[in-house]
């Protein structure tokens, strides 16, 4: 069983669309812990109904971002963890953990990188006008959207869209493109058929 820890920030529409997939498809793939920033968050519920184990606790209750990921580390060292997959995780990884894991931690992002990077990617494109969104998966690296691009689906942009509709239709595409980019990543590395 190929274990993966998924760091997530908020509701977790992807975190549950992927333990979904993982448990509809059968694949060897077994979510080994949540990850999540804000104790408060719905996707802790989720996570905790599923029978994850949950790590949460706030960057504020250490001294720095770097205690943080060590302690965060300290937990992942217990699973074997051959990726981490960061699904709507709202801080930036950093030396500790791209060290710890490095080529190991890939990301999904509401636009097609590398236009639109960071926070705001919906209302990005949006706002800038474009006719055409999409969804990137991709691996991360020292920079914010920068790494590697593993898979991306292009969104058209429709006349009436504002951000909930585009959103929506956005999300729709991530849950599907996360799972089968997760799959082709551990094909590539041998390590499911």
């Amino acid at each position: 069983m190929i274990k993966i820890a998924i760091f997530a920030s908020g509701t977790g529409t992807n975190f549950v669309a992927l333990a979904r997939h993982i448990e509809e498809t059968n694949v060897p793939i077994r979510i080994a812990c949540l990850v999540c920033d804000q104790p408060d968050a719905p996707v802790v519920e989720k996570a905790v109904r599923l029978g994850i184990p949950v790590w949460t606790h706030r960057l504020g209750e250490f001294a720095d971002k770097t205690a943080y990921e060590q302690a965060i580390l300290l937990e992942l060292q217990k699973y074997d963890l051959k990726l981490i997959v960061l699904a709507g995780y709202m801080k930036i990884i950093t030396k500790v953990l791209l060290e710890a894991y490095p080529q190991a931690i890939i990301n999904i992002h509401p636009a097609l990188l590398p236009a639109f990077p960071g926070r705001h990617g919906i209302e990005d494109a949006l706002a800038y006008g474009v006719k055409v969104t999409g969804v990137t998966v991709h691996w991360i690296d020292d920079g914010i959207d920068t790494g590697p691009i593993i898979a991306q689906r292009a969104v058209p942009i429709l006349p009436d869209d504002d951000v909930t509709r585009l959103a929506q239709r956005i999300h729709q595409v991530e849950h599907e493109l996360y799972f089968v980019s997760l799959c082709e990543v551990l094909k590539q590395r041998k390590l499911i058929k």
